[in-house]
């Protein structure tokens, strides 16, 4: 039993030893990134100072068919606007709180407004709107949709906006997300493409790790010095 023992448990934690190693060192990777990358950004709206007095058209008086869920009042262009989730609508709809019309548009501007007033820049181009997450917007950021956009600035920095918080939800560059794809890498196994197949390939090796140490354990019992008596 004892030879059967040593046996698995060398063997085993032999092959079983990438994954051990994997997690440490994402352990490591994680503890450097809480050191070298900022804390999330707030969620505070961005943009200008609300002029409320500029208001002239009542929540009534703008959605007069329609009776929203929620309406949120967001500076857009200077203009004061009834941000309005409309049960059974997918988008926002927007209606200028001085005219009572609506502008399809607002939604992009306001969130290309939000992610220069974030950077400190104007010049600031979408490249991406996300409905779904992806390898590097993933689900630990909560919020969808979510426009993207880059400032050339030579470090491949970016912000998601969220225009339903009215905040950048996710603020990163080209050295942060290598640290971060290199940390999904080890700890998540992020280069296995397909979610069940990593979910059990993880499940597995955790698993393996664990019998690993039972094994070490019932061996360090069996194999304990014994006192003459």
């Amino acid at each position: 039993m004892k030879k059967i023992i040593r046996t698995l448990h060398r063997y085993l934690g032999l092959i079983f030893s990438f994954s051990i190693l994997m997690s440490s060192g994402s352990g490591v990777i994680h503890v450097l990134m809480t050191r070298t990358q900022e804390p999330p950004p707030s969620a505070k709206p961005s943009g200008a100072m609300l002029d409320t007095a500029a208001i002239s058209v009542t929540p009534a008086e703008a959605f007069p068919a329609t009776q929203p869920a929620a309406i949120n009042i967001r500076n857009i262009g200077g203009k004061p606007h009834y941000q309005a989730f409309i049960p059974d609508q997918r988008s926002l709809t927007y209606i200028d709180a001085t005219t009572g019309k609506e502008t399809p548009e607002a939604d992009a501007n306001y969130a290309r407004e939000i992610a220069a007033g974030f950077l400190g820049s104007d010049k600031v181009r979408r490249t991406d709107y996300l409905t779904a997450f992806n390898s590097e917007y993933i689900g630990i950021f909560r919020m969808l949709p979510v426009y993207r956009y880059d400032l050339d600035d030579g470090k491949g920095t970016r912000v998601y906006v969220s225009t339903v918080t009215g905040s950048v939800t996710r603020h990163t560059d080209d050295e942060k997300q290598f640290e971060a794809g290199v940390f999904t890498n080890f700890h998540k196994l992020g280069f296995i493409p397909n979610k069940n197949v990593r979910d059990w390939t993880l499940i597995l090796l955790t698993a393996a790790a664990f019998a690993i140490s039972i094994l070490g354990i019932v061996l360090f019992f069996l194999t304990r010095p014994r006192r003459k008596t």
